[in-house]
């Protein structure tokens, strides 16, 4: 049991690593194909990725099952199109930061111990501390409507999460993560065709859309659907604090939004956060042994 919740921690790094690498790489694919097109690309690769890899018409799941599995996807498909639509308008790092109020909801309200509510405040501050003054931009000048888009996809999030964790528990979570993409596919493609047509055929596109959707999609889902079969959603909640750090700096190497003092220790905090929601997640795992 301890073996496979340290290997779902490492699954859950690994992920982050990916789908914000694959973030900022997409970010440069918005002036080709805008963020509709460029989350049709990334869908569209990624199910046929995984299609190709899992074969998910092998799956034998309930009805309820496929209830779970249609909702997970849908909302693996809006938050995907509705946060590349905020970063067309605000920096990554704070778009990522806005959007986790989706999955700190999901670890907030999940707690059950005050410890828990401690590591999930404590990720909050950390958070907090991330919004002003990423990339040069501070919190007052931020586009209104790309915060607003990136909180919607929050919410979205915090619902990949809960259904996440259902379907999670039915099958094989290879199939489970390609049926969810194919549903998050044909919610988005069509939106992508209708509004940008032609423009997704050019060969920079198809490349570059090829790559989002295997470092974006592809991997990091098969590596979190893994995850969230070896530990609770309220741990994988938090362990995903460490997303805007991840991402500001994926940003900072790859884009060059920078990151300021202010956000350094932001990043020291949400790593304390998730070192200490994993001890406690020991700490129970030893004690329900002993």
């Amino acid at each position: 049991m301890n073996q496979r919740f340290l290997l779902a921690i490492v699954a859950v790094l690994l992920a982050m690593v990916t789908i914000q690498s694959g973030a900022s790489f997409a970010k440069q694919l918005f002036p080709v194909v805008g963020p509709e097109g460029t989350s049709a690309l990334r869908a569209f690769f990624a199910a046929l990725i995984l299609t190709v890899i899992f074969r998910p018409w092998r799956a034998r799941l309930s009805a309820k099952g496929w209830r779970n599995v249609f909702f997970y996807g849908a909302c693996l498909g809006a938050m995907n199109i509705i946060f590349y639509l905020a970063i067309e308008r605000i920096p990554l790092g704070i778009g990522v930061a806005l959007e986790f109020t989706g999955p700190l909801a999901v670890a907030f309200f999940s707690a059950r111990k005050k410890r828990d509510f401690a590591w999930a405040l404590l990720a909050v501050a950390g958070v907090c501390l991330l919004l002003p003054d990423i990339g040069g931009a501070s919190a007052e000048s931020l586009d209104p409507l790309g915060v607003l888009l990136a909180l919607t996809a929050g919410a979205f999030w915090a619902g990949y999460i809960v259904f996440g964790n259902k379907t999670g528990n039915e099958g094989s979570g290879g199939i489970t993560v390609t049926l969810g993409m194919l549903v998050a596919a044909m919610c988005v493609v069509p939106v992508g065709v209708i509004t940008q047509g032609s423009a997704l055929l050019a060969p920079e596109a198809v490349l570059i859309g090829c790559a989002v959707g295997i470092f974006s999609s592809a991997i990091p889902y098969t590596l979190e659907m893994s995850a969230m079969r070896n530990m609770p959603k309220q741990t994988f909640s938090i362990m995903m604090s460490v997303e805007p750090a991840v991402a500001a700096i994926a940003a900072f190497i790859i884009i060059d939004e920078s990151l300021t003092l202010s956000q350094w220790f932001a990043v020291a905090l949400v790593v304390i956060a998730t070192a200490g929601s994993s001890i406690t997640q020991r700490q129970k795992q030893v004690e329900t042994l002993a």
